[in-house]
């Protein structure tokens, strides 16, 4: 049973703060500050470029991912770090794309977070050969697999309502009409449990700075099948992708396995935060995460809806089709959120009027949770959103 009294001392949550935006940047974990501290001094101030030897900092994609494996289902050797998530998301749907040749639809829909599509739209125009980008509607999609889709693209977590796809039944679908899969996972890693082996998913990818506390601008992560790692062509065919890097042939030949899928230099500041934001994962069952996650998710809409009457549920009710986060719709969410922000509590807004707060059992608990609903509900039922500072929008929402 894992010990969520345990894992909320291992993050700093400022005094006075109740942070319901872990679904968006995860809180410090407070063991990266030494770690970090660590890497500058010891490693990169005493060591030099002998760092990359000596301290590991070559192979730390690798060994990242392999941590990062064992919280989605992926084997040892099938997962790497480097980059953003979009760089990510357009490997992975390119090479998918080769591997499948004779097709030219990209299926997604309306619920995948919007630079998904972008990138999409993006490498379908320059490869100029044809190809389609396909939205339907996220309860549609099932329908709309069929022999002309030579892609699925997905969001296993719709960023805006929580509505979770189920991965393994939509991949079975796929596969049998012919097509490959990329699952994003921005929403899922360190969410919900993931099976992406059982699932028998082709490609996926993720951010760390979201459920995983990597920190702002964390590296991203891609997950190819064993059954495509020998086959899988990097597009973006970076120098350490390469068999031998360090040989600095003119000419590129991909590396053997999940290391073609190297791209540029490793960040290796951010892996040092990453990498110590995955300690708080050790002795933590997905299965408790997700369990009490649930609970929580519940608690809030329970009391919100009876509380809060002028606000309507964007989420799934039921637990089991939705990810860690819960969504509010009102005509002026903005102005709510920055409302509660300055009282205390953290959640952010989602374009045209989404209110979200996300729900993560490591430092959220119960407390938390009746904490911020009465403030809500101060919030709401006296009008205190209704100044002009709360409806002048930022850059970040």
């Amino acid at each position: 049973m894992t010990d969520f009294s345990r894992t909320r001392t291992l993050f700093h949550i400022p005094e006075g703060v109740i942070y319901l935006d872990g679904n968006s940047l995860g809180p410090l974990p407070i063991a990266a500050k030494q770690r970090v501290a660590n890497m500058l001094t010891a490693e990169w101030g005493e060591q030099l470029i002998k760092g990359w030897n000596s301290a590991g900092w070559f192979m730390q994609p690798r060994v990242t991912g392999d941590r990062i494996g064992r919280l989605i289902g992926a084997p040892a050797g099938t997962v790497v770090m480097g980059d953003t998530l979009s760089i990510k998301v357009h490997q992975a749907l390119a090479s998918a794309l080769e591997l499948n040749p004779g097709r030219k639809v990209v299926l997604s829909d309306s619920g995948n977070f919007p630079s998904d599509l972008y990138i999409a739209q993006g490498l379908l125009k320059s490869l100029d050969k044809g190809h389609e980008l396909k939205i339907v509607e996220p309860e549609e999609v099932e329908a709309a697999i069929d022999d002309g889709v030579a892609v699925l693209m997905l969001t296993e977590v719709d960023y805006r309502t929580g509505r979770l796809h189920d991965m393994k039944a939509l991949t079975a679908k796929a596969h049998a009409a012919g097509a490959l899969t990329v699952w994003d996972l921005a929403h899922s890693a360190g969410a919900l449990p993931v099976d992406l082996a059982g699932a028998e998913a082709d490609f996926a990818v993720g951010c760390t700075y979201k459920y995983l506390n990597g920190g702002p601008g964390g590296p991203a992560f891609i997950y190819v099948a064993p059954k495509h790692l020998e086959t899988a062509r990097p597009v973006l065919s970076g120098w350490l992708g390469h068999e031998a890097p360090f040989a600095f042939d003119l000419d590129y030949r991909p590396g053997g396995g999940i290391d073609r899928m190297r791209c540029g230099t490793p960040p290796v500041i951010g892996l040092a935060a990453l990498d110590a934001a995955l300690d708080a994962w050790d002795g933590v069952d997905m299965a408790d995460v997700r369990r009490q996650s649930i609970a929580l998710c519940d608690l809030f809409i329970r009391e919100v809806e009876a509380r809060c009457p002028d606000l309507v549920l964007n989420t799934p009710r039921d637990g089991s089709r939705r990810g860690s986060q819960v969504s509010f719709r009102h005509p002026e969410g903005y102005a709510i959120m920055q409302a509660l922000i300055a009282c205390g509590v953290i959640g952010d807004f989602r374009a045209p009027d989404a209110i979200r707060f996300g729900f993560t059992p490591l430092y959220i608990s119960e407390k938390e949770v009746l904490g911020a609903v009465d403030i809500l509900a101060d919030i709401m039922a006296n009008r205190l959103w209704d100044r002009a500072e709360f409806k002048r929008k930022a850059a970040v929402t």
